[in-house]
């Protein structure tokens, strides 16, 4: 196998339901050893149990109840290191955490979150749904109603991390509790509230690794 081919490879993890922290620590783990050129790029994907995170950009005021009341129903309330405000991660909901270096995709930022969105408008049209950019703000929506979060960061190294969330099941109430991504004016949705039956979480993150190898030209490694 040449450079180039190790280069462009996909490896990805489906690990179900994982503890916010633990997640993070992986990332952590898989950015040190795709610094180190010791992995290749790597797609995560997972559930998290009810957890609210606040990123860079955001603050508690976008939070709409003490963080005592999340505690007694069971969510966690935790300040992260990604772009973005305040948003909920749930049962539910699919989870994808990108390691990839990111010279290889382009070297710009900007260009990898309009390709995160892509992947996103990509998937919903294959299950007949319109979805969009929306323009002043980073993730994905159909309609006025945003149906995937985007929040990443990359270290000294171009090394991402972080990713999407996409409503799948989630339960749309618990975001009632915050002021989703910081925007007052317009709601969220899910795939159960816009089609007559919701696609299985199995589905649709198959669905989401074949786009994302073809949008980001990476070949799927076959798992280990």
């Amino acid at each position: 196998m040449t450079i180039q081919q190790a280069q462009r490879q996909l490896a990805v993890q489906i690990l179900g339901m994982l503890d916010y922290q633990a997640a993070w620590e992986l990332q952590r783990h898989l950015v040190s050893q795709r610094s180190a050129d010791s992995i290749p790029d790597t797609l995560v994907l997972l559930e998290h149990p009810s957890t609210y995170t606040i990123g860079r950009s955001g603050g508690h005021e976008h939070l709409l109840v003490s963080p005592e009341s999340l505690q007694q129903r069971g969510a966690a309330l935790i300040e992260v290191d990604r772009g973005g405000d305040i948003t909920y991660h749930g049962p539910g909901q699919l989870v994808g955490y990108p390691i990839l270096q990111i010279r290889d995709h382009g070297r710009d930022l900007h260009q990898y979150l309009r390709m995160l969105e892509a992947v996103i408008i990509e998937l919903l049209a294959e299950y007949g749904l319109s979805a969009r950019r929306f323009p002043g703000y980073t993730g994905v929506w159909v309609g006025d109603r945003k149906i995937a979060a985007i929040g990443v960061r990359s270290n000294t190294r171009g090394v991402t991390s972080h990713g999407f969330a996409l409503n799948v099941t989630t339960n749309l109430d618990d975001f009632a509790a915050i002021v989703p991504c910081g925007i007052h004016d317009y709601g969220v949705t899910s795939l159960a509230e816009l089609l007559p039956v919701a696609p299985a979480l199995s589905d649709v993150q198959q669905r989401v690794i074949r786009i994302f190898a073809r949008i980001f030209d990476l070949n799927l490694l076959e798992p280990a």
